[in-house]
């Protein structure tokens, strides 16, 4: 009783039943067995070492019951909602057809964060033309089928030409007179078809053990030796060349060349700014750098055109001549959001609803190599940090500037607006048009101060008592009233220009 007391401590007396009672009806008491067995209350019991035969213990009243189980499962609702909404944050969402809330789907990237461009060609029909340019062909093949190939054309020419000497030797008859020391045959110590493919590979890679020699006594073994050792030379010329631009190619230089995670947007020198970082891990550097920025975004022509994937130029200092970087340290790439920037109209709530890509491209000559190197990267709209700027990284040193690269990615808040440019630009037009208006207005309106020493008074002046200061109000004379109209003539068409700019 102990138990069931502190277990329930508001059940009612008028409850209980006596034992005999529930006897009668085992069946039942089996079932309500069943269906409590869930609520853990037997369990308990049972694992104290007794088991409860003096009363039942029943269920609370019905209307407690399902007050309680209304508020579990609100609360539960109520937890999975916050759970959800911690799982969720961070990804932009956008409204559906009733206005639920929902993901919005992740944009295919046209450039990976590798610089890889995510474009395969299909249906092409003239593959012809690969074979019109073999080298480019064998050089731009991934390094597993560069070797199958290397390999495939020294041992398909040996095997051939080895073919070849045997096939001369056995129509000689040089195989049937190995014996016969009488015998001159074409080539000297070629038994067999293995022999003949070793004698091949002493010819063409010019090795010459002095075992396998040809005899003065076949002409066509030495034209055949002529035509290999010129084949030969060219195999070799064809593959060392494509293996060593192969191997020489600037795309793993490239992977030195980092950018930023993040492209960041807010204020520098009073207007909104585009920022990313880019940076070269080695010492030696790059020659001639040069930055270039696209927008990558589908359009609607006038006409009713679909561009699946419009290109626009983004400006980072062509005009100013700041796209042409000297990388020896990370720097921030800016592009100002000017009238001509595609993100003029562009204000923090509309960036969360846009759909694009930034393609940034670093192109410049390698120092060590002299050839031309390219890295690629890309932003999507969702990596773009509204009123974030990037942290700061280099330190001076004693003797030198040391450069942290731990926080190359490392970015955090300034007071930005979330206006877009075109509205902080036409707000700094009004405050200045104000500005200059209310200068103006008071230097028209401003009074002179006349004293009585200095002019006399005329008769269309005022005429003040004995003892009293005489203050007149300078009358304008026709030119200073036009010169004063045509001020504020101008003041006015001022501010409407500005105010139209």
């Amino acid at each position: 009783m102990a138990l069931e007391n502190s277990v329930f401590p508001s059940r009612p007396d008028s409850l209980a039943l006596p034992v005999e009672e529930k006897a009668e009806g085992e069946e039942e008491e089996a079932a309500a067995m069943k269906s409590t067995a869930s609520t853990g209350v037997f369990n308990v019991s049972e694992e104290l070492g007794h088991v409860v035969t003096t009363q039942t213990m029943p269920s609370p009243p019905l209307p407690a019951k399902v007050k309680r189980s209304f508020q579990s499962k609100l609360a539960e609702r109520e937890a999975n909602v916050i759970h959800y909404r911690k799982k969720t944050q961070g990804q932009e969402k956008e409204r559906g057809r009733f206005g639920w809330a929902r993901a919005r789907r992740k944009r295919q990237r046209y450039v990976e964060k590798n610089g890889r461009c995510n474009v395969q060609h299909g249906n092409m029909r003239k593959t012809y033309r690969y074979l019109t340019d073999i080298f480019t062909t064998l050089v731009d093949l991934n390094w597993r089928c560069s070797l199958f190939v290397f390999v495939m054309a020294y041992a398909v020419t040996w095997l051939f030409f080895g073919a070849i000497w045997y096939l001369i030797a056995y129509c000689r008859g040089d195989l049937d007179h190995l014996e016969d020391e009488a015998w001159t045959p074409c080539v000297n110590n070629v038994n067999g078809f293995i022999s003949a493919f070793l004698f091949s590979i002493e010819t063409e890679t010019t090795i010459g053990y002095g075992y396998r020699v040809i005899t003065d006594q076949c002409p066509v073994g030495t034209m055949l030796l002529l035509l290999q050792a010129i084949l030969g030379s060219m195999v070799n010329a064809f593959m060392v060349g494509c293996m060593f631009v192969k191997i020489s190619q600037p795309n793993k230089r490239a992977e030195t060349l980092v950018f930023s995670k993040h492209a960041v947007i807010s204020l520098r020198d009073d207007k909104l700014c585009l920022m990313f970082r880019v940076g070269d891990l080695r010492s030696s550097h790059i020659v001639g750098a040069n930055m270039r920025a696209k927008l990558i975004k589908s359009k609607q022509t006038q006409e009713g055109e679909f561009i699946p994937l419009d290109q626009t130029d983004i400006s980072v200092g062509f005009e100013t001549g700041d796209d042409r970087l000297f990388l020896v340290s990370p720097l921030v790439i800016s592009h100002e959001i000017d009238a001509r920037s595609p993100f003029w109209d562009m204000s923090h709530a509309q960036l969360e609803k846009e759909d694009f890509e930034i393609v940034v491209i670093l192109e410049g000559m390698v120092e060590a190599t002299g050839m031309t190197c390219q890295a690629r990267s890309s932003y999507l709209a969702e990596e773009l940090l509204w009123g974030h700027r990037f942290s700061p990284m280099m330190l001076l040193a004693e003797g030198f500037f040391d450069i942290d690269y731990g926080a190359f990615h490392h970015t955090f808040e300034v007071d930005t607006p979330s206006c877009s440019a075109r509205e902080l630009a036409l707000a700094a037009a009004r405050l200045d048009a104000h500005l200059y208006w209310s200068i103006s207005s008071r230097l028209d309106e401003e009074p002179t101060l006349a004293e009585q020493d200095t002019k006399q008074p005329d008769g269309g002046s005022a005429h003040s008592k004995v003892g009293e200061s005489i203050f007149t109000v300078g009358e304008m004379t026709d030119i200073q009233e036009q010169s004063a109209l045509g001020e504020l003539n101008g003041s006015v068409t001022t501010d409407q220009s500005e105010t139209e700019a």
